[in-house]
C-alpha cells in the first residue's frame, strides 16, 4: 500500500531577492485530502504557494509530487504533472467569456477532455453554465471566484491549490463556497486550501498548518486545532 504522501515540503526556504519569506516550511498532503494552510495577511502564505506551484524559486528545501522533485520545475511542467495554483484574487480574463475562460484552463492538460470537464464544471457550478456566453469581467465576485476554481478543475487536478478563495465574498457565499470545496473533494481531488477564514477551513478541513511569521507554528487533525488554547487566543480572540 502507497502510503507516501501527495505532496510532501520539506525544510522550505523562499522568499524575494535577499529578504526570506518561508522560514524551513515543512508540510505534507495526502491523496484526497483537504489540508488547510491557515495564517493572518502577510505571514506567507501566498509565497508558499507560488514556490509550491513553481512561480517562485525555493531557496533551500525541498517539494516531492506524486512521487516527483519539483522544486527545481517550471510552472508548465508542474501542471502537466497535476498540480494546480488557483491564485488568489481570481484573475480572469474580463474580455473573455467565460466558456473561454474555463478553456484556457485545459491549454495545459486535460485537453482531449474540454467538452467532457466543462459539462463537469458546469454541474458544480450552474451560475456558470447560464452565463457562459458572457463576458467574466460582467460577473459578481462571487461568480468570478466560481469561474476561477471551475478553471482549475478543468486542468484535471490531482492536487489543487486555492488561495484565499473566500477574500471579498459574502457570508452566504462564504457558506456556498466551503460547501463547493466539499463537493471538489469528494470527486477525489485533493486540496490545499490556504486561508485567513481560520473557523470555516477546519470545518472542512481534514488536517491544518498554522503559519506564523514564515514558519509552521501549530499542526495537527482539525478537531484538536479547533479546541487547541494557543489557536483560539492567537486567531479566534478567545
Amino acid at each position: 500500500m502507497d502510503t507516501d504522501p501527495l505532496l510532501a515540503v520539506s525544510d522550505l526556504h523562499a522568499g524575494y531577492g535577499e529578504t526570506e519569506v518561508l522560514h524551513g516550511v515543512d508540510l505534507a498532503v495526502g491523496k484526497g485530502e483537504i489540508v488547510a494552510v491557515l495564517g493572518s495577511n502577510g505571514v506567507g502564505k501566498s509565497t508558499l504557494n507560488r514556490t509550491i506551484s513553481g512561480v517562485l524559486r525555493a531557496k533551500r528545501g525541498s517539494i516531492r509530487f506524486a512521487g516527483h522533485a519539483i522544486e527545481q520545475e517550471k510552472p508548465p511542467k508542474i501542471v502537466m504533472r497535476g498540480l494546480i495554483h488557483v491564485p488568489e484574487g481570481r484573475c480572469v480574463f474580463p474580455n473573455l467569456s467565460v466558456r473561454d475562460n474555463l478553456d484556457l484552463g485545459s491549454y495545459r492538460r486535460a485537453r482531449d477532455h474540454r467538452q467532457q470537464n466543462r459539462d463537469g464544471v458546469f454541474g458544480i457550478f450552474p451560475r456558470l453554465a447560464e452565463r457562459q456566453s458572457q463576458s467574466a469581467g460582467s460577473l459578481s465576485g462571487g461568480e468570478q471566484q466560481m469561474l476561477a476554481i471551475g478553471r482549475g478543475l478543468m486542468a484535471e487536478p490531482i492536487l489543487l491549490i486555492l488561495d484565499e478563495p473566500s477574500l471579498g465574498l459574502s457570508p452566504l457565499l462564504v457558506e456556498e463556497l466551503f460547501a463547493l470545496i466539499q463537493r471538489i473533494n469528494q470527486q477525489g481531488i485533493a486540496l490545499l486550501l490556504v486561508e485567513q477564514n481560520v473557523v470555516q477551513s477546519l470545518e472542512v478541513a481534514h488536517r491544518a498548518y498554522i503559519l506564523e511569521n514564515g514558519s509552521v507554528v501549530l499542526n495537527g487533525a482539525s478537531d484538536q486545532l479547533r479546541s487547541d488554547p494557543n489557536l483560539k487566543r492567537a486567531y479566534l480572540g478567545l
